[in-house]
């Protein structure tokens, strides 16, 4: 029976997890010890809360568009795999910033002008406002934004899951007489999620990172708080340092979590 070796067993053990929690623990001492940490940690944790807002609103609008996409790109209609085909290599195409800058400053006129124009006959009885651009904000603009741009990341996943089912069992489902809405709900979707899951968790952990860039619409998040700060008080490396411990914690914590639901969905598939 072969041994194994102890350079073996030490090399499968995840030192890199180890170095990063050790790097939290120094941070999380130092914010504890440390009045000045203490009061930086206080401010940027309050953006905490708006991180995960526009990340999870984002993410499930991202969801709903990306499989409707996903959809018509296995539709086998010309005209519909055309038109989100088009939208997905535009959307991939361009970086997330742009995108933000450009829903948020030249898309958001636009979108304000196309709601008073549907809703004309109610705003000319009275019965509304007309609605100005300062009525929409940025944070549901950078929603937005992050919600276009991810659609199409999670619309090729969700094609990849579905096209991942085997044809001879959506052949066996069309002669038990199942309808497409049918087939595709009692035997597509199970087996696509199963396939899609992992890849759309790491994407909800990489939107948690990319997040960040909507600071640069002011958006009271953990990067704006911490850039707020910082520039009041010339705290630069301190302030930073809390707030890459925050996008850690939350990161490293929603990976772990990937990492076991893929564990178990590789168990359960055996």
């Amino acid at each position: 029976m072969a041994r194994h070796r102890p350079h073996q067993s030490a090399a499968r053990l995840p030192w890199w997890l180890f170095a990063l929690g050790l790097l939290g623990v120094l941070t999380l001492w130092a914010i504890v010890a440390d009045a000045g940490y203490t009061a930086i940690f206080t401010t940027l944790s309050k953006g905490v809360v708006t991180t995960l807002w526009v990340t999870g609103v984002s993410f499930a609008l991202a969801m709903a568009l990306g499989l409707v996409l996903a959809m018509m790109r296995t539709s086998g209609n010309a005209i519909l795999v055309q038109v989100s085909t088009f939208y997905v290599e535009l959307m991939r195409g361009i970086p997330i910033l742009v995108a933000l800058f450009y829903i948020a400053f030249a898309g958001a006129p636009g979108i304000v002008r196309g709601l008073n124009t549907v809703l004309g006959p109610l705003i000319e009885q009275g019965w509304i406002e007309a609605l100005t651009v300062r009525n929409f904000d940025f944070t549901w603009r950078a929603i937005l934004a992050l919600s276009l741009c991810y659609a199409a990341f999670i619309a090729e996943i969700m094609r990849a899951g579905i096209e991942a089912v085997a044809k001879g069992q959506l052949e066996a489902a069309r002669s038990l007489g199942l309808t497409r809405a049918q087939t595709f709900r009692l035997v597509v979707a199970p087996q696509a999620f199963r396939t899609v899951l992992p890849p759309l968790a790491n994407d909800f952990v990489s939107m948690v990172k990319d997040s960040a860039l909507v600071s640069a619409l002011g958006v009271q998040d953990i990067t704006q708080l911490g850039k707020v700060y910082s520039s009041g008080t010339f705290k630069f490396f301190e302030t930073y340092n809390v707030v890459a411990f925050l996008y850690l914690v939350l990161t490293i914590s929603l990976s772990l979590g990937v990492r076991l639901i893929e564990q178990r969905l590789g168990r359960a598939g055996r």
